[in-house]
């Protein structure tokens, strides 16, 4: 079998890596594990959009989703895809191979929480931007909860907004754990920031909102989605303060960080003020789509009648809104939070037939843990490629997966779909023909 896709660089810096890689290729394995494959019926009538030609991206993409903090495993990916080489030791050191200037690095989203190194991961995606590698960075849902929280607190409380400070939970704390080391240790922080119970009413949502707030998502939300809010929050209330001091972290120190966060990623002169800027909400090659979690009706009706530039445009603007909790529920903010749960906005056979419609065959996305490596499955009558292969330090110690995590999927139209996982005994390969051949 001929293979056009790259192989990591034979330096030394790279000989950890390479340990970690798996060393042959196979076709695309069929168990459940890397193929979740619900055929559709040959008389399906959406099939008639399936049999259209697939286009493939104009050149080749190579999708790094959810690294989650961990700036290691983010730059061993790109290496272990061809994309960079590491001549220095530590991080930001990389270089560009080849292929790596010939091809679209899509980042699909969740750069922050969990940890370990929120600010250097996105010190290294910046150096992307500095290399002139062509770069494309989707919203995920960790990143956007950031934004969502860091906003609430500089605004006038409300029921739609005073919880989502608190809802970021714990897996934000090691972020300010790092602001307020690296940026605020040794300085005479406390002047500026009020007393401990102060702080605590700054951060949390009123004692009133659990009861206020089912009526006031009455309309936006399923019952499904209003109850899993509402449970989620009594959880993050009774938690958050504990699992700040488990980190060393006062409210007050946490209320100085989302301070300085604000200064870093909300001012237009911060040191992050490019990540939200940047951020695409999908964006479409050929006939795949990438994106962070999944789609709705909605959206699918978005992208046939107004395309992927209109969505962009519109995400942009509403992340300027004042009103978060409009934005935060709705089919936009769905498109990188979305699981196809019943407390989700749905995606039915209407919101298929008008994806196909809009020449969209294949999903790329994260958000989705695949412990064994990328897995193909068929939702909802589409198409996904499921491609969160488990990056960051943290989540593989709670998933039992050992040492730091290497993964990235390549697509391109004489390589195929390629998963490169260090999960997984082999390079996973779907070749161009086979594609076709899914639905069959």
């Amino acid at each position: 079998m001929k293979n056009h896709f790259p192989t990591i660089s034979d330096l030394p810096l790279h000989e950890e890596i390479r340990a970690r890689l798996p060393k042959e290729v196979e076709l695309w394995p069929r168990e459940t594990s890397s193929f979740n494959h619900k055929a559709l019926d040959a008389q399906h009538p959406l099939n008639k959009y399936w049999r259209k030609k697939v286009r493939w991206p104009s050149r080749p993409v190579v999708f790094i989703s959810d690294p989650h903090a961990d700036a290691q495993a983010f730059e061993d990916s790109l290496i272990a895809a061809g994309v960079a080489d590491r001549k220095k030791p530590g991080l930001c050191q990389l270089k560009l191979t080849k292929f790596g200037k010939s091809v679209e690095i899509i980042i699909g989203g969740d750069c922050l929480d969990k940890g370990p190194s929120n600010l250097d991961l996105l010190r290294s995606v910046k150096q992307l931007y500095r290399m002139n590698a062509k770069v494309t960075l989707l919203a995920g849902n960790h990143d956007l909860r950031l934004r969502m929280g860091l906003l609430a607190i500089t605004r006038k409380k409300d029921v739609g907004n005073q919880h989502f400070f608190v809802r970021m939970g714990k897996k934000i704390v090691p972020l300010f754990k790092e602001v307020f080391e690296q940026y605020l240790e040794g300085t005479k922080w406390e002047k500026k920031v009020p007393d401990e119970e102060t702080c605590r009413k700054k951060l949390f949502p009123d004692e009133d909102w659990f009861n206020e707030f089912p009526f006031h998502a009455a309309g936006f939300l399923t019952a499904e989605g209003i109850d899993r809010e509402v449970r989620k929050m009594h959880t993050k209330v009774d938690k958050f303060e504990r699992h700040c001091l488990e980190a060393g972290l006062t409210l007050r120190h946490v209320y100085a960080a989302s301070m300085q966060c604000q200064k870093l990623f909300l001012s237009r002169k911060g040191e992050f003020s490019w990540f939200f800027r940047k951020m695409k909400l999908v964006e479409k090659r050929g006939s795949f789509l990438f994106l962070h979690a999944g789609l709705d009706d909605v959206m699918g009706r978005m992208l046939l009648k107004n395309g992927t530039r209109y969505a962009n445009k519109a995400f942009h603007r509403n992340l300027e809104r004042r009103d978060l909790f409009g934005f935060y529920y709705s089919a936009l903010a769905n498109t990188f939070r979305t699981k196809y749960r019943d407390a989700d906005l749905p995606l039915t056979d209407h919101g298929v037939k008008a994806v196909h419609k809009a020449g969209i065959k294949v999903v790329v996305q994260g958000h989705i843990n695949r412990i064994q490596g990328q897995r193909i499955a068929i939702k909802k009558g589409l198409v996904h490629v499921e491609a969160d292969v488990t990056l960051d330090i943290n989540s593989r110690i709670a998933e039992g997966l050992e040492g730091t995590g290497v993964g990235a999927t390549l697509i391109g139209k004489k390589m195929g779909i390629v998963g490169i996982s260090c999960d997984y005994p082999a390079i996973k390969h779907l070749p161009e023909k086979s594609l076709k051949q899914i639905y069959a």
